[in-house]
């Protein structure tokens, strides 16, 4: 089999807006909002990315605004509490970032993602220079690929390999909406499980309906 996955640099936004350390905390309000982004790069040097300011981290400004200095004195070892106080990108950031390579599956990042609770992670190269930005809706991007696309890979690199021709009728392959459809009898019901898993993990698949069956042998009489 020869199916070649889909990485990051596939899908990723190569025009990425992003801050400096010194960057003001209306000036990252006002960059987040023109952008319509949800976080920032922070870079320094020839792009190198040395943290991630985010939403989030700007929200604590505003959840302790009207709170008792004195009080925010005592609690100023609570991470929330240092970023209601900071002013600037360097004070606010999440660093080390959580960064990508631009040749990550698309699995991968999905993965870290989900793991390290984040909607969108920066896309470096080997020396931690920003190339791009890779976003939860680029990872879904794979689910517009076409279905006649998805079932001549899946004809190709699943079907043929598993049950090919010479093994008796030719198994049917169909996609709609991205689920897959195997129909036709079989030899060996044992690869079923093994289609399965190869199916679905072709990009574009949505789901896989299997419907082969055994193929009976008629022993003729002698």
């Amino acid at each position: 089999m020869h199916r070649t996955s889909h990485i990051v640099s596939d899908v990723m936004t190569h025009t990425v807006v992003a801050v400096g350390r010194e960057a003001p905390f209306k000036e990252i309000v006002k960059t987040l909002e023109q952008w319509r982004v949800s976080a920032l790069p922070v870079l320094e040097g020839e792009g190198r990315v040395i943290g991630v300011v985010s939403e989030a981290d700007l929200l604590p400004k505003e959840e302790f605004r009207d709170s008792d200095p004195a009080r925010l004195g005592q609690l100023r070892d609570l991470p929330d509490i240092v970023k209601a106080t900071a002013v600037t990108a360097e004070e606010l950031m999440t660093s080390p970032a959580i960064t990508v390579h631009a040749n990550a599956s698309l699995a991968e990042t999905a993965r870290i993602m989900t793991h390290r609770h984040v909607k969108r992670l920066p896309v470096v190269d080997d020396e931690g220079r920003l190339e791009g930005i890779v976003s939860r809706a680029d990872l879904l991007k794979v689910f517009l690929r076409p279905d006649e696309d998805i079932e001549e890979e899946v004809r190709r690199e699943v079907v043929s390999y598993l049950f090919p021709a010479s093994a008796g009728q030719p198994v049917r392959v169909s996609v709609n909406e991205g689920v897959v459809t195997l129909t036709g009898q079989i030899r060996d019901t044992g690869l079923i499980p093994a289609a399965a898993r190869l199916i679905r993990s072709v990009e574009g698949v949505v789901d896989f309906d299997n419907r082969l069956t055994a193929a009976h042998h008629v022993t003729r009489p002698s």
